[in-house]
């Protein structure tokens, strides 16, 4: 009788085949001439530098630019090789790069999971990125007003302070309870944006997906199929929003075809307009309100961030207050809440933009899929299937673009606008290769005018209505976290709000 422990003598040579295939495959891999940061770029060695960008992929990151700026270098994720570009005319290069070499749909797609996070059809069908880019930033100057009413309001609920006694407040949870709200004013209207089940699920949402996608991001391409499956929340949340959105739906489509172009009082808002796309491509309801969940992401993660790491800064100098205040108040009595009073705070638009530099949103930004192999100027060859990204944060701590660049300097923007010939180019929204946050070139964020506009609004009005700082015992700000790619303000720290004395 046969041994049961004996296994068969081709199981291992399968075993050994398939060692060798892999070992072969990265001996013959262009990816081997471009340096590699944070340890060992052998096959299975390459597994514990992975494990260290985890936890300490800021420094990592720091340790290849300050060897290789101006170049590439390569560091291991977990699930695959990541090849970083650095330095103003490598980020250019990669951005002048089509498509058809450098994707951007299909890096953004790796690097969120979409597939599993926001849908497939979400991912392979991207109309809504045209309405954001255009019919949401042509519409600013009419919806603003919309969105300060809905801040005005909601700021009121979750910061409630009574007479001249100091609340803490949780900012970062706050804050995306307010984003959510004032965002989904623009973006579902009255009264759906003050539905507090359709907002929590919205924050829940938003939350689940940068846990998904960071689970999914763990595993091999080849086993993400099934992790996606199995953790992605996408399906179970669009199974959630349906019923808050679909009778709005329907009205709303009910109304299209009653009145057609003579609807006098249609509203001007992101279901609307991807209401009226979806009609020309006879789109279901469900991809609808896939796309208003894929918004309130976008809007909610980065916003409420940011907007976060703004108060934090104001926490640890309350002295800031004083300027802000003399700049905005003057305005807001002349122009009102409006558009056109946003564009003159130089300070305020300083303020965000510095805090957007000094701390980040993510420590890449500029994300690409090789979808061939791709020769860069320098000679090295990235191969087909490789993600590539630009190194945001060295970039904003770079000395050689930004004087004094680990300092914090609020209205360091401010005073480049004074220069002539510079007032727009140091603005909140405008990209560069210097600045980043938000990409650069053709794909940049196309939601980034709205969501400077709304940051500013939300801001100034805390300046104008609130003091603000960190409790006596903790004065100074709490380092932020990070966690891979991703860069998290402090989401326990708590900073004391008053009504304004």
């Amino acid at each position: 009788m046969q041994d049961s422990s004996w296994i068969p003598l081709p199981y291992y040579a399968c075993i050994f085949a398939a060692i060798l295939v892999h070992i072969s495959t990265w001996f013959f891999s262009p990816l081997r001439s471009i340096p590699t940061v944070g340890g060992s770029s052998l096959p299975i060695l390459s597994y514990f530098a992975a494990r260290r960008f985890v936890r300490h992929a800021k420094s990592m990151v720091r340790e290849g630019y300050a060897k290789y700026r101006g170049s590439v270098f390569k560091i291991a994720m977990l699930d695959q090789w990541i090849v970083v570009v650095t330095g103003p005319s490598m980020i250019e290069e990669v951005r002048k790069r089509p498509d058809t070499e450098l994707s951007f749909n299909e890096g953004i797609g790796e690097f969120l999971q979409t597939r599993y996070t926001l849908g497939q059809d979400v991912h392979h069908n991207t109309f809504h990125v045209d309405i954001i880019r255009e019919k949401l930033t042509r519409s600013i100057p009419t919806i603003l007003p919309d969105v300060i009413d809905e801040l005005t309001l909601a700021v009121g609920e979750h910061i409630p302070t009574r007479n001249d006694g100091w609340m803490r407040v949780n900012i970062l949870q706050k804050a995306r309870d307010i984003i959510a709200r004032a965002s989904n004013r623009v973006f579902v209207g009255l009264p759906a944006c003050r539905n507090t089940e359709f907002l929590d699920l919205a924050v829940s949402f938003t939350l689940d997906v940068v846990r998904d996608r960071t689970t999914i991001n763990r595993f091999p391409n080849l086993l993400k199929p099934i992790v996606g499956r199995m953790v992605g929340s996408s399906a179970s949340n669009l199974k959630r929003a349906i019923p808050h959105l679909q009778p709005v739906i329907e009205e709303r489509r009910r109304k299209m075809a009653e009145y057609g172009e003579d609807w006098a009082d249609k509203p001007n808002d992101m279901l609307q307009w991807i209401l009226e796309e979806a009609a020309m491509r006879n789109a279901s309801d469900e991809a609808i309100v896939q796309r208003i969940l894929l918004v309130n992401f976008a809007a909610i993660h980065t916003s409420s961030n940011s907007i976060t790491h703004a108060i934090y800064h104001l926490g640890e100098r309350p002295e800031y207050l004083h300027p802000l205040r003399e700049e905005i108040e003057p305005i807001i009595k002349e122009e009102g809440w409006t558009k056109a009073a946003m564009a003159k705070m130089w300070k305020l638009d300083s303020f965000l933009r510095e805090s957007q530099r000094y701390n980040g949103i993510n420590i890449f930004t500029v994300m690409r899929k090789a979808q061939k192999d791709v020769t860069l100027s320098n000679g090295l060859t990235i191969p087909r299937g490789t993600l590539v990204a630009a190194a945001a944060e060295s970039t904003h701590h770079d000395d050689a673009l930004y004087a004094n660049a680990e300092a914090f300097d609020p209205f360091r923007f401010a005073r480049q606008r004074e220069t002539q010939g510079e007032s727009t180019k140091h603005q909140f929204a405008n990209t560069s290769v210097e600045y980043v946050p938000f990409g650069h070139g053709k794909h940049a964020c196309p939601g980034r005018f709205f969501a400077a506009n709304e940051l500013k609004a939300m801001l100034a009005y805390l300046v104008l209505n609130y003091d603000m700082r960190f409790d006596e015992a903790h004065p100074t700000r709490p380092e932020n976290i990070y966690s891979g790619y991703s860069v998290i303000p402090s989401p326990t720290a708590e900073v004391l709000f008053r009504k304004r004395q």
